[in-house]
């Protein structure tokens, strides 16, 4: 059966894609429940990080699980599909908190959506990253994923992978893919990045990745006042400029 699996870790949010024998493949439960990821985060402000990666370590996810379209007779069948998927990539976007991806295997159609709207991704030597729904399904990609594509690998690079149907390996796709890291290295490394986000600013990461967002939408002309006004009103900024004066360590609380 397919699922997300959701695992609280300490300060950790672990999610990992399960689809058995489909290359982790997502399903429509799987789509809702990564929707739900960020009240989730929202509600607990524990989390400090989200990790998500495919079950088993041979693939991240090959794509949205093709037995679900059989029944599709209609166009408007795939607006609606497109709409849902944009739903969910929009919903991991506006996760509070960073979101790093671990990549083993292919991260294709979906799965390299999901990759793309983390916020930094780890992979193994033998990850590919692609679309190739040119060559495979005969559909095409939306609005949402071609815009965060070509933020995130360019508009160039991205149109020659779709228009060929090429699968990009880890160090094609360099700018998009934080660090290749060889499997035996993998767990250490990842946990050692984990790490290193929990002991940051919480509110400070918060702030970054909303004023992304907005830049993103808005260019140098972004409105950002509120954000800066709210990390600078904050306790954790206090104790910043204490800390840092007294050569003293921060214990960040998020306030």
């Amino acid at each position: 059966m397919s699922s997300l699996e959701v695992e609280r870790d300490g300060a950790i949010l672990r999610l990992t894609l399960s689809n058995p024998g489909r290359r982790n493949a997502i399903t429509w439960p799987m789509y809702d429940a990564l929707e739900q990821v960020e009240s989730t985060v929202d509600g607990d402000h524990g989390i400090r990080v989200v990790v998500l990666r495919g079950a088993g370590g041979e693939a991240f996810a090959a794509g949205t699980d093709i037995r679900q379209f059989t029944d599709f007779t209609t166009g408007e069948q795939g607006v609606e599909y497109e709409r849902r998927v944009g739903r969910v990539l929009g919903s991991l976007l506006r996760v509070r908190v960073p979101v790093v991806a671990v990549v083993e295997g292919p991260a294709v159609g979906a799965g390299l959506a999901l990759a793309a709207c983390s916020d930094l991704v780890v992979a193994t030597p033998d990850a590919v990253f692609g679309a190739p729904v040119a060559r495979t399904l005969g559909n095409t990609l939306p609005p949402v994923v071609l815009a965060r594509l070509f933020q995130r690998l360019g508009a160039g690079r991205t149109m020659a992978m779709v228009l060929t149907a090429r699968l990009l390996s880890a160090t094609e796709v360099d700018g998009f893919v934080t660090e290749v890291i060889e499997r035996e290295q993998l767990t250490t490394r990842v946990d050692d990045l984990l790490e290193r986000i929990c002991s940051n600013a919480p509110l400070t990461l918060a702030a970054l990745k909303e004023v992304e967002r907005r830049v993103l939408r808005d260019g140098a002309a972004a409105e950002a006042d509120d954000v800066l006004a709210a990390v600078y009103a904050s306790r954790d900024f206090q104790a910043g400029v204490a800390g840092f004066l007294n050569h003293e360590p921060v214990e960040w609380e998020g306030r």
